[in-house]
């Protein structure tokens, strides 16, 4: 079925999701993730619980997304795995078990760059973005403005200096009392809200971002007017949450905007887990149609971390002849 076709199995563990994923010449067969509901009780991601879950999941999560592709580990001619942006224990698990394969089965192994596949998960399905193009890359962890100019030549425009967008959004849903991750809730309830408390938005030169004023500022706002009524919190949480995601979204579009002027392009895309925000996407539509922007999401099951992403992104590396020795070590951050 697959003779004469390049199949890639991809494996992602970043963080706190394992997800593995088959890819034959672009097409995607599979695309498996099992996700780490237990950090929920601890308030945010527990490095060493992520590490020891991946490692209970992995081999059960490879096999079930080999099973759904409908293909062999004898057909698979490569294997891409993320080598970081992401904690280093989990990495270790993924890594150590992508290399373990590709030696075994005499393949290549392909390191894939987390923010590079979130950019990349663009070209699973169409419509797919011409080069170049701008991507907005937004997650838990990492914000940035990228030029990317081919799929393995990328160029980071902007980065944020401190916070990410979403973990913005995820402590500032503890300040508020909201179970984690905070960021669906908040989106949730500010489509019933109205964006009546004005948030200071930081005074950051260039394409950079800047998302800890913004945590302290809501911080101050809350115990001041908690202060005044202890009911503050529950009596007005929709516009609390319109408010805040109101200014969390601004500042990304903003920068957007500016990065789109300065650099020509008109070809915007969206990628990372707060790329799923309506209100970020309601945003970028209605200013994308203001200034003939061609916008482009990624579907929702490619938003977050998974390993489609890692497959797609493989894919352009593995066409492109650039494989990656067994010694490959994992890191922490970095867009390389």
């Amino acid at each position: 079925m697959f003779e004469g076709k390049t199949c890639l199995l991809a494996i992602e563990s970043s963080c706190d999701d394992t997800s593995a994923a088959v890819m034959c010449d672009g097409l995607m067969l599979s695309n498996i993730i099992a996700s780490q509901a237990i950090h929920a009780q601890y308030g945010g991601i527990v490095p060493e619980v992520a590490s020891r879950m991946h490692q209970e999941n992995i081999s059960l999560v490879v096999d079930a997304a080999l099973q759904k592709a409908g293909v062999s580990v004898s057909q698979l001619d490569g294997i891409a795995c993320t080598a970081g942006p992401g904690l280093m224990g989990s990495l270790t698990v993924g890594l150590s078990y992508a290399k373990a394969m590709a030696l075994t089965l005499g393949i290549p192994f392909i390191s894939v760059n987390h923010m590079r596949a979130h950019v990349l998960s663009h070209f699973i399905d169409e419509p797919r973005p011409p080069f170049p193009f701008l991507c907005l890359t937004v997650s838990g962890g990492h914000t940035q403005i990228v030029l990317v100019k081919s799929g393995t030549d990328m160029e980071v425009l902007g980065q944020t200096l401190d916070d990410a967008a979403g973990e913005a959004f995820d402590k500032s849903g503890k300040i508020l009392g909201l179970p984690y991750p905070a960021g669906p809730l908040i989106d949730r309830m500010a489509r019933e809200g109205k964006p009546v408390y004005p948030f200071p938005i930081p005074q950051v030169d260039g394409l950079d971002f800047s998302f800890s004023g913004i945590k302290t500022a809501i911080l101050y706002f809350i115990r001041d007017e908690v202060k005044k009524d202890p009911a503050f919190i529950e009596t007005h949480l929709n516009d609390i949450c319109a408010s805040i995601q109101h200014v969390i979204v601004e500042i990304l579009v903003r920068k957007v905007s500016l990065a789109a002027q300065l650099h020509n392009i008109s070809h915007i895309g969206i990628a990372g887990g707060v790329a799923a925000n309506s209100g970020l996407r309601t945003r970028l539509t209605d200013i994308g149609k203001e200034l003939g922007w061609n916008l482009y999401f990624p579907a929702m099951q490619y938003c977050t971390d998974n390993a489609g992403m890692i497959a797609m992104a493989g894919y352009f590396q593995f066409i492109d002849g650039h494989f990656s020795p067994l010694d490959t070590k994992p890191f922490v951050r970095g867009m390389e």
